[in-house]
């Protein structure tokens, strides 16, 4: 078989065979396929899409594309996913609140795509954290602790590591047998027994729309259904940044003060919560989705979620006092100006996107994939919609390496908040559940 023509193939619209898909996956974990292949192949998925038949193909080849974990007398062994959100610091909260509560979460995480966050990024913020550990270290934390939120090493589903890294540049992102086969893949090699999924939806949102996030939700339970992964998902809002820090050691230090009590924003608040309650349900941990909530809950008022979080911080690498003193080691940025309202009114809504955009354009993110990040970029203090503001008041304070930088994101954010003289109408954060069977 030559790359060319499997690529031919479904640039045509045809379906790949199994065979086909096996020696594709194969040449990106290897490399002979090169990057504009790659690209190519991604360009055409996206434009054709692909069975039913061809996803479940991909997920598999891609899982076996490296080692798979077993977690032999050790359960229930859970993880959530997100598809990727702006503001989105979910996963560092809710890992050490289900480990908390009797389950193990090898957490493979991601590094930032497009105009969204990535876990991954936001670790290496922590000093000294090791975010790509041996698969030794990574089952001796889960067992030891409780959760290891790590990347994507080497031995994991190595063909989605390239193939995320190239999507990421090449405007594929979006594509959703790509990302259900990006997701899965990663899960599948981690020997989950549960797994929860939040698809975003909304302006932030790589689906913008609900037609699109409830049908890659339907697409991800019913692959993950025939991978014998019990799996439900949540689609929820992403029509305005999640919590009140966009950017990566900031939205760190937002994950501290959630888990302590300092401040919970409602929204974020509300989101992990749901997420917690259904990844207890899955293992069986709690009866219900709400009584998981209700035990959720009870490791953040206890300390104990809090307490996962730092032993699971200086497992992996870092320092040992971070929970206390996190404001010392988290990195900050040179310059901070404020995003003020330029009326008064209420805000009305906002283009959660563009807010993403411009932590890109900060720094934040990536252009290129090889591009460096700087971690302390990003917005803090972001107002949420419906606040009442006067002219003058500060809706964010951007953190930006100098002062040139600083103003060109805020006349970014200028282009991002709308305000107006009334309030809009109150939208949920969990707008749909999706369970197999359902």
């Amino acid at each position: 078989m030559l790359p060319q023509e499997i690529i031919r193939k479904k640039r045509d619209g045809l379906a790949l065979s199994e065979e086909e898909i096996s020696f594709l996956v194969r040449g990106i974990a290897d490399d002979s396929f090169s990057e504009s292949q790659v690209s190519a192949f991604a360009m055409a998925v996206f434009f054709r899409g692909m069975t039913l038949d061809e996803r479940v193909a991909l997920t598999r080849a891609m899982t076996q594309s490296g080692t798979v974990l077993h977690w032999d007398g050790l359960g229930p062994v859970l993880d959530k996913h997100s598809t990727g959100g702006v503001g989105d610091k979910v996963s560092l909260m809710l890992a050490p609140m289900v480990a908390a509560c009797g389950g193990y979460v090898p957490m493979i995480s991601g590094r930032g795509l497009g105009h969204t966050g990535g876990t991954l990024d936001k670790l290496g913020a922590i000093p000294g954290y090791r975010a790509t550990p041996d698969l030794d270290t990574l089952r001796r934390v889960v067992r030891d602790v409780g959760c290891a939120i790590i990347g994507q090493t080497s031995e994991l589903a190595p063909a989605d590591k390239r193939f995320y890294a190239v999507r990421d540049v090449t405007a594929t992102v979006e594509s959703i047998p790509l990302i259900c086969a990006s997701i899965l893949s990663k899960k599948l090699a981690a020997g989950l027994q549960g797994l929860a999924m939040d698809v975003k939806c909304g302006s932030g949102a790589f689906m913008p729309d609900l037609k699109g996030a409830r049908e890659l939700a339907e697409s991800i339970v019913k692959i993950a259904k025939g991978a014998d992964l019990p799996t439900t998902a949540l689609v929820t809002d992403m029509d305005e940044i999640l919590g009140g820090t966009v950017g990566n050691a900031l939205e760190v230090g937002e994950a501290v003060d959630y888990l302590t009590g300092r401040a919970r924003e409602h929204r974020l608040h509300e989101v992990t919560l749901a997420l917690a309650g259904e990844m207890l349900a899955l293992g069986k941990l709690a009866a219900t989705p709400a009584e998981g909530r209700a035990k959720a809950q009870q490791s953040l008022d206890s300390g104990a979620a809090a307490e996962t979080f730092a032993r699971m911080v200086a497992a992996l690498g870092g320092p040992q006092d971070f929970l206390e003193r996190c404001e010392f080691y988290l990195i900050r940025a040179p310059v901070t100006l404020p995003f003020l309202a330029g009326r008064s009114g209420v805000i009305a809504g906002m283009n959660a996107r563009e807010v993403g955009v411009a932590v890109v354009d900060l720094g934040g993110g990536r252009r290129k994939t090889a591009d460096e990040i700087d971690l302390a970029v990003g917005f803090s203090g972001f107002r949420p919609v419906g606040t009442r503001l006067a002219a003058g008041d500060r809706i964010a304070l951007v953190h930006a390496a100098d002062e040139t930088a600083a103003k060109r994101a805020i006349a970014a954010l200028e282009h991002c908040i709308r305000i107006a003289d009334a309030a809009p109408a109150p939208r949920p954060m969990v707008l749909e559940r999706i369970a197999a069977g359902s």
